[in-house]
């Protein structure tokens, strides 16, 4: 016999501290996150040359 579940569903926020509504992340914990998976996929694509073209690009805009 399956389990039945009654009430209302409730999901969770997995490894999240307490915070209040409206509180945001500081965006260097958020490039923090998201560096270490930047980097594994440019080593597992193959991407440096696009990375250093891309960034020459940027550079170039900014007037570096």
């Amino acid at each position: 016999m399956a389990t039945q579940v009654t009430g209302p569903a409730r999901r969770r926020r997995p490894f999240a501290g307490p915070r209040r509504a409206g509180q945001t992340r500081h965006p260097a914990v958020a490039l923090a996150m998201a560096l270490p998976c930047a980097v594994l996929l440019v080593m597992l694509f193959g991407g440096w040359q696009q990375v250093a073209t891309q960034a020459r690009a940027v550079a170039d805009l900014i007037g570096h």
